[in-house]
């Protein structure tokens, strides 16, 4: 674990700079009904048989609930100053309505984590929303495809958590990866609620519109959600609010080829800028998808526009890849919400986009993530916030002397943080304030269940308590943090 190919890099992040990992309440808790704790839309999959691959439910997940105290004191001797975890909507306001009541229970686990962080000396970020709608809403009104029903019941459990968090909570992000959400959810149909345009898959739903939908309604909420703490938080809490946005880099298949470089810069657009553009740029989508889309497309009215444009206060950024994209010549089908394009794993001259880890879309392509950092920040000039990035890798299925030695996870770490993330900053000039892995514990990782293990902790699924072993993976990162972090 030595520094060597960082060595010039010694203090080149801001002195204030947030390092630590990121989870999900619906991976990691358990708990899933314990203490008045209602039903998610992923509570409901993972009860579905056949939706997961190994059949597995979260239903105990890491028992996260139980052992956070453990978590805490692990993570502090892991050398971390941040830890961004998200709040169960379902276990704050159990049936998630604006009339609904609300969970004390769920609140004082919530209160508690936070204030053993805080004593702890780690800085909690906090996210509203990881995926997991409450079952009821969906039942009652379609969850997002409802825009009008839906908004205010997320603002009310919104203003919930700034009330009761907000005195000690200062960083807070709306929504983890809108677009991951909605084409998983509701364009392929792999993930909760499942819905699609795929009959052999899904019982409803229509890929070729409510992606769409759905997104507009999570871009608006948020515009809502934002508004409001602004107003009537910010003042006095003097916090920061702002969204998570997935994205990997799109390279051209063909270096060389216009279409293809096209193509590229289309396939971030479909993928990035769809929410990134609202938000951040125009108060409007890119125009590529207007072409492709029509009105299929949701169309901004004044105000939403208005509400949207500059409701974050950071670009908050995941992204784990690098893909090659080549451009296709055939008119795009009404279910793509990818530009048209097609995404290759070798580029024209057979160069690998990167090695393989244990889960088929995820290569280690680091030079790629540099390239991203530059886009995001040349195109939206904006303070980026790394809020996800890590990897598997092949092998890991018991606690040994060779698995929790984790060299393909710190090679990983290596090229993104080190030769990517740190680069970016001191030679390209890119303004990064945070990197949280993914992340700290192996977890349910959604419909892939226990097998993609993503940890930079071993989970013992196995044992009643859900052991953990530290893997070299979390000191790398201790090591190479006190490295590149200017000393105050």
């Amino acid at each position: 674990m030595d520094l060597k190919s960082v060595e010039d890099l010694k203090g080149v992040l801001r002195p204030d700079f947030f390092h630590g990992y990121a989870t999900a309440a619906a991976q990691i808790e358990g708990a899933w009904d314990k203490d008045g704790k209602g039903v998610s839309i992923w509570d409901t999959f993972g009860h579905t048989p056949g939706k997961v691959s190994d059949g597995s439910t979260a239903d105990d997940a890491v028992r996260a609930y139980d052992f956070y105290r453990e978590d805490v004191a692990l993570m502090k001797s892991y050398g971390v100053n941040a830890y961004r975890f998200s709040l169960a909507w379902s276990r704050i306001i159990p049936l998630g309505g604006r009339d609904d009541p609300v969970n004390e229970q769920g609140i004082q686990y919530y209160s508690d984590l936070i204030d053993e962080l805080i004593r702890n000396g780690i800085t909690p970020f906090v996210t509203l929303f990881h995926w997991d709608t409450p079952q009821t809403l969906e039942d009652r009104y379609g969850g997002m495809l409802n825009q009008e029903a839906y908004t205010p019941d997320f603002v009310r459990y919104a203003r919930v958590c700034f009330e009761r968090f907000g005195d000690r909570v200062k960083h807070w992000i709306t929504y983890n990866e809108p677009g991951v959400y909605t084409l998983a959810g509701y364009a392929a149909g792999v993930h909760a609620p499942a819905r699609s345009s795929f009959r052999d898959r899904n019982a409803e739903g229509d890929s070729s519109t409510e992606p769409f939908i759905v997104a507009h309604t999570e871009l608006v909420s948020h515009g809502h959600v934002s508004r409001m703490y602004r107003e009537e938080f910010q003042p006095h809490q003097k916090g920061t609010i702002g969204i998570t946005l997935h994205g990997n880099w799109s390279e051209p298949w063909d270096e060389d080829d216009p279409l293809d470089q096209a193509a590229a810069e289309r396939a971030r657009e479909f993928e990035i800028s769809w929410f990134a553009d609202p938000l951040y740029k125009t108060g409007d989508y890119p125009a590529s998808m207007r072409a492709q889309l029509g009105d299929r497309l949701p169309r901004f009215t004044a105000e939403e526009s208005k509400l949207v444009l500059g409701s974050s206060d950071f670009y908050g950024m995941n992204s784990y890849t690098t893909f090659f994209v080549k451009h296709k010549t055939t008119p795009a089908d009404i279910n793509d919400h990818k530009g048209n394009v097609e995404s290759h794993d070798e580029n024209k001259h057979g160069v690998s986009r990167g090695e393989e880890s244990d889960t088929p879309w995820l290569r280690a392509a680091p030079g790629g993530f540099r390239k991203l950092l530059n886009w995001i920040y040349k195109r939206y000039q904006m303070p980026i916030y790394v809020t996800e990035n890590g990897t598997t890798a092949k092998g890991e299925v018991a606690p040994t002397p060779e698995v929790l030695n984790d060299t393909f996870r710190i090679k990983f770490f290596e090229g993104y943080v080190g030769n990517a993330l740190a680069r970016a900053v001191k030679e390209d000039g890119v303004d990064i304030r945070s990197y949280f892995a993914w992340t700290f514990t192996d977890n349910w990782e959604w419909a892939a269940g226990y097998s993609d293990r993503f940890g930079c902790t071993f989970i013992d699924y196995e044992s009643e308590e859900k052991k953990r072993y530290p893997k070299q993976s979390a000191y790398y990162l201790d090591k190479v943090f006190k490295h590149l972090i200017q000393q105050a």
